[in-house]
């Protein structure tokens, strides 16, 4: 790697300058705000452009935020409401769809509450925002990888051009919006980590989030999975609706209805995502941990056994479920990989099996297969404007702090909201600096 000796200092003296490093939304509203603050803002990205792995979450439908009343919408954040909803204070769902509005975006809301831009996409969005950002004054510096600090206390990045060298760049203050650990290839590859773990700061180690998991055989040993048979026909189906029950170890119990996705391991989709956190701290504290669901939501557990215990004449089995249950498909798969044959005889087993099939969950899938991760710069590590205690002037933002929630707009309004925070007072501290 070639090393540039020249200091690369982005900013005029007499005017404060904020390095933003990450060019996700946390990074990309920090900018903005410190820029409307008064100071001159330098916006690094490793990758090519900025906002990939939000335009790559936005493919089928860019969900923007909830519609959910305040109390509903902070508790999705689990054991961080209380900090999260301080910075939903400054910026909530509502301030999220007056700010596309801005851009030019209208919005919607969905039938499950979501909101939406009406065309539904990201890249306008997105083009809208950086055009928007590039006439500010904002500096975009693409593929530069952030190293972290040298000797001297500037900033180090490798940066790509015909050849990779080293540049330093100096700052009044830093914001770091690098995101989790959940799709590197994407820029979130939790880099940052040995980074700041070596200048003393406290990180929650980083977990998957919003993911999928691995199941164990019902029948076939705990760690088995599925069938050969099963994973071949089914994986990849999804099953609509369902209604997913769990009961933590301290007796509490959660049930949702919504619809899932069978995996050539296990299962994944919406309905999982949502109770993916404490199904992982579960399976963490556990080794493994049980699901129940019912595959037939509409249909009352006694008239289900009274449907089924009737003559089956010359039909089959499946004909039968298909018939008298409105089973089929990926739902008839999953009771044939749950029973045995001689159980699948036992109508009144068939039906309360219909009603509550168990699943032994026994590993979330990868962080970098998830969607999001929890854990990160722990709150403690942070002042109340997410400067690090540990490092006057650099601020943290987004996922790479430790908090999660689940899809549906919850993620990208708290990184919005988060990046505002940190954004403006890492203009304000800077201003400081040259006053």
């Amino acid at each position: 790697m070639k090393i540039d000796s020249e200091l690369a200092n982005a900013s005029r003296a007499d005017v404060p300058c904020v390095a933003i490093i990450g060019g996700g939304p946390a990074g990309l509203m920090a900018a903005e705000v410190a820029r409307a603050a008064g100071a001159q803002v330098h916006l690094y990205e490793s990758l090519g452009s900025v906002g990939r792995k939000f335009l790559v979450a936005g493919k089928g439908g860019l969900n923007l935020t909830h519609s959910d009343e305040m109390p509903a919408f902070v508790a999705r954040y689990g054991a961080r409401r209380d900090e999260v909803s301080r910075w939903l204070a400054q910026f909530d769902a509502t301030a999220v769809r007056d700010w596309a509005r801005g851009l030019g975006v209208e919005t919607f809301v969905g039938s499950s509450g979501r909101v939406f831009p009406l065309d539904l996409k990201a890249a306008p969005l997105l083009r809208a925002w950086v055009r928007r950002l590039h006439a500010s004054g904002v500096a975009f510096h693409v593929r530069h990888r952030w190293l972290g600090w040298d000797a001297a206390g500037a900033l180090r990045f490798a940066h790509a051009n015909n050849e990779w060298s080293e540049r330093s760049v100096r700052a009044d203050a830093v914001v770091l919006a690098l995101g989790g650990g959940s799709w590197p290839v994407l820029g979130s590859d939790a880099a940052w980590v040995p980074l700041l773990a070596e200048r003393g700061i406290a990180i929650a180690p980083l977990v998957p989030a919003n993911c999928g998991f691995d199941v164990g055989g019902a029948h076939t040993g705990a760690h088995r999975g599925w069938s050969d048979h099963f994973a071949q026909r089914h994986a990849g189906h999804p099953v609509k609706p369902a209604i997913i029950q769990w009961t933590a170890a301290d007796g509490s119990s959660i049930r949702q209805q919504g619809e899932f996705v069978v995996t050539a391991t296990g299962i994944e989709g919406s309905l999982v995502y949502a109770l993916s956190a404490q199904l992982r701290d579960a399976i963490a504290a556990h080794g493994s941990t049980e699901i129940r669901i019912d595959l037939a939501p509409g249909r009352d557990a006694e008239r289900l056994k009274r449907d089924l215990a009737l003559p089956r004449g010359k039909r089959s089995l499946s004909e039968h479920l298909r018939r008298h249950a409105g089973i089929d498909g990926v739902k008839a798969g999953l009771l044939y990989e749950t029973l045995s044959k001689a159980q699948l005889q036992d109508s009144a087993q068939v039906a309360a099996t219909l009603k509550s099939l168990p699943l032994t969950l026994v590993r979330p899938r990868p962080i970098d297969e998830a969607i999001s991760s929890g854990g990160g710069v722990r709150f403690d590590a942070l002042e109340g404007h997410l400067m690090l205690k540990n490092l006057s002037g650099v601020f943290c933002a987004g996922e790479m702090v430790d908090w999660e929630a689940p899809t549906g707009g919850y993620l990208l309004t708290a990184c919005f909201a988060s990046g505002r925070i940190a954004g403006a007072a890492a203009a304000q501290w800077a201003l400081r600096k040259i006053v």
